[in-house]
């Protein structure tokens, strides 16, 4: 039994109580009886609203299933298409665009209003992961390059297990080249580079063949060291900043002809802290974890014991970066003062929230009906991570460690369908504000663009919480979930590797960023798109990633902090702030009506086939099994016995992929449908399912902490909850896994 402390008519496990007032009310200056008031009162007000929310979601979906079963198959453009437009009209899935849908958002920091580089997703409940996420802000560009795929082991340049010189030489070539693009010379080239010092505040740079300097001056804005002999060079492109680092006592900077040893760039300009998709916090126990680390990050106090090469230290918060301006006198280098730059050390944090959907037994309240309910988990995150950012925003301008320099708070907020579900969260943030004393719209939304109902009315979320939108993101791997179970009884769905060139797909990428641009988060808020999920094929990243900042995207998911110092060399690739611009002009030139139009003609368009031409091969359709089989128990086998929300999962073929719920969204509703139309066969399945836990239980043999579940099939809660996703699949609210994983989860730890 989880033992409980009342406050107002709030039952709080006593783990919670204790974290909030022991050491969040303290850090942030908030009187107890005032935030437990308000909390309750806001608890008892919105709960219901909440509920009425879901509701509305079954309704709607009840309908659709209805349609479907009636009118199977695609629909085709044309006469088919306005019937089914009319029809999501009429059941309200589909609402009017609003006139005046433009963001008004204020008090933006730069990098999500005026810059544009990589975002890092990380889960919260890991403080290594959280710290390493936060201090992305600068990445050695030497490193990403050396340590993966990016640079080719062929011809001698294999990594090995020590330096390899041969390696090294790419890796230098291929900086120099960077360099060329981003902060060109006035003639020759960087690769031919002997040295570097600055003369009258210019910089010179020795060649080869005779000294040279920068073709834009301007581009150089701060130096480390002595002017004569610098140890950092600060140079700006794109509005990213690139350090050169010159030590000839370095390893590395010993052996180069201008003693150059590093080339650390700006990388994750933004990171957010999530709570949500890939995490497992079920409880009190695992809220507090995520809550406490938010908290310590904000304070500056987190920290975590880390050995590296057989050394062990304490890994912190990365300080704010010092240079000296180009210009200034001889000695005057005080931190701060009018001749220094000084640089954000660390990534601009956001927290994702969870969605609306779940509940959470770390609080029980008395619902209108007299019955004790658990307390909707959105609007638990919502009042506990908020309060947690007061101590960001009680900093002082200029304090070290400070997060956001605007006065503002960042919350990512998931899985809402459509503008009603968007208002409630503004709402909801406003009422939180109320009870804490903070200017109304302190708390800025990230409203992500992940479910079809939103991004079918995109314009009218938008206008929903206009004070507040900090970005829109394509969650591409949630659409698709939703698009599945969206369109569950209209025939089988595509294989999964044709939905990624279905015309709803490149649809909605483009739509996110067209209405984007018409609702004005140009110059304040960020367009943001999904993730790199390979971890490990950098090469490849480096190869298609750029296409989203060619898409008008000022921002893009990444995995990890190497791959956030390699995106960040597409946003120097492409002007996206200028891109934008050009963007924006031809956007507004069109007549909104029909763009919409045309967009949604498109956009709902749903990814299944006819029953007809369900014609797959008996070994395509086991191929597609295996994979979704296989994906489904490598992850959900760490979820449910070990908590672990997100990690490098080997695929069927061993490659290793970032995999959290919104991939298993997919996988088991993908299976689901196929078990609905026919398809395939519950046995089928069945065999897949206990074939392929073998397959997962030889790619985890390495873990200690692993349990099997090949011949354990009655007694594995992982292999139980999994065969669940799909079998109860048709079901779940939306396809979402969290109901299922949670209940399976939770028996997991009342049993040990």
């Amino acid at each position: 039994m989880t033992e409980r402390t009342p406050v107002h008519g709030l039952q709080v496990a006593t783990t919670l109580y204790r974290f909030v007032e022991d050491q969040m009310l303290p850090a942030t200056g908030v009187k107890s009886e005032s935030f437990w008031q308000g909390f309750d009162a806001l608890v008892s007000d919105l709960a219901p609203k909440n509920s009425a929310l879901l509701a509305e979601r079954d309704r709607i979906q009840a309908a659709m299933d209805a349609w479907h079963t009636a009118n199977p198959g695609p629909v085709a453009e044309g006469k088919a298409m306005k019937a089914y437009q009319k029809f999501l009209s009429q059941i309200g899935y589909l609402v009017a665009e609003p006139k005046n849908a433009k963001a008004t958002t204020q008090n933006v920091d730069a990098e999500l209003a005026k810059l544009a580089g990589p975002q890092l997703v990380v889960p919260i409940l890991n403080a290594r992961y959280a710290l390493n996420a936060a201090n992305s802000r600068w990445g050695s560009l030497y490193d990403a390059l050396y340590g993966t795929d990016a640079i080719s082991e062929e011809h001698g340049c294999g990594k090995g297990t020590g330096y390899n010189p041969k390696r090294g030489a790419k890796v230098i070539e291929y900086c120099r080249y960077v360099l060329d693009r981003c902060v060109p010379l006035k003639r020759g080239s960087h690769i031919d580079s002997t040295g570097y010092a600055l003369k009258g505040g210019k910089l010179v740079v020795s060649l080869k063949n005779g000294n040279t300097s920068l073709a834009d001056p301007q581009q150089l804005v701060g130096f480390q060291g002595d002017a004569k002999a610098p140890s950092a060079l600060l140079f700006v492109h794109n509005g990213l900043h690139l350090d050169l680092q010159i030590n000839k006592a370095h390893p590395i900077g010993k052996t180069d002809p201008a003693h150059v040893c590093d080339l650390v760039v700006e990388a994750a300009l933004s990171t957010i802290l999530d709570l949500e998709d890939s995490v497992a916090a079920v409880d009190a126990q695992d809220k507090v974890l995520a809550y406490s680390n938010w908290l310590g990050i904000l304070q500056g106090t987190l920290s975590e014991e880390v050995e590296k090469n057989g050394k062990v230290f304490s890994r912190t918060l990365n300080p704010d970066r010092i240079y000296t301006k180009p210009n200034a006198k001889a000695g005057s280098q005080a931190a701060g003062g009018k001749d220094t730059v000084k640089l954000h050390g660390r990534s601009l944090l956001f927290v994702r929230n969870v969605g609306h959907l779940m509940t959470n037994p770390a609080i029980l309240y008395t619902a209108k009906d007299g019955s004790t309910q658990e307390i909707p988990e959105g609007i638990l995150d919502a009042m506990i991570t908020t309060t947690c950012a007061m101590v960001d925003l009680q900093k002082k301008k200029g304090a070290d460690l400070r997060n956001s320099r605007t006065g503002s708070v960042y919350i990512v907020k998931p899985k809402m369908h459509g503008p009603q579900e968007v208002a409630f969260a503004d709402e909801l943030f406003g009422r939180v504000e109320k009870v804490l004393g903070l200017k109304a719209s302190t708390v800025k939304l990230g409203i992500m663009d992940e479910e079809r109902r939103t991004s079918a009315n995109l314009k009218a979320c938008i206008a929903a919480a206009k004070s507040r939108v900090a970005f829109i993101n394509t969650g591409f791997l949630d659409r698709t979930g939703d698009e599945m179970h969206t369109c569950m009884q209209a025939g089988p769905v595509m294989r999964k590797g044709d939905i990624k060139t279905s015309t709803w797909l490149a649809a909605y990428e483009k739509a996110n960023v067209a209405v984007g641009l018409q609702c004005g988060l140009r110059g304040r808020a960020q367009i943001g798109k999904g993730m790199w999920a390979m971890p490990d094929l950098m090469a490849d990243m480096l190869k298609q990633k750029i296409g989203h900042p060619q898409s008008g995207a000022n921002t893009a998911w990444v995995p990890s902090p190497t791959a956030a110092a390699l995106h960040a060399m597409h946003y120097h690739q492409v002007n996206v702030p200028a891109l934008q611009k050009q963007m924006e002009k031809a956007v507004l030139k069109q007549d909104p009506k029909v763009l919409r139009a045309e967009s949604l003609a498109k956009l709902l368009q749903f990814p299944v086939v006819a029953l007809q031409d369900a014609n797959w091969s008996s070994e395509d359709k086991q191929k597609e099994l295996d994979n979704n089989a296989q994906g489904i128990l490598g992850y959900v086998v760490r979820w449910v016995d070990q908590g672990v929300g997100c990690s490098k999962v080997p695929d069927i073929n061993g490659v290793g992929l970032m995999e959290d719920r919104a991939t298993l969204r997919i996988s088991s509703q993908h299976m689901a449908n196929w078990l609905q139309h026919g398809v395939v066969t519950e046995k089928q399945v069945t065999e897949t399912f206990q074939r392929m836990a073998q397959v997962v239980d030889a790619q985890n043999a390495g873990d200690a902490a692993y349990k099997p579940m090949a011949g354990h099939f009655d007694t594995s809660a992982a292999y139980q909850a999994a065969c669940d996703l799909v079998f109860k699949g048709k079901a779940q609210p939306s396809g979402y896994t969290e109901p299922l994983l949670h209940a399976w989860r939770l028996k997991v730890k009342a049993a040990t």
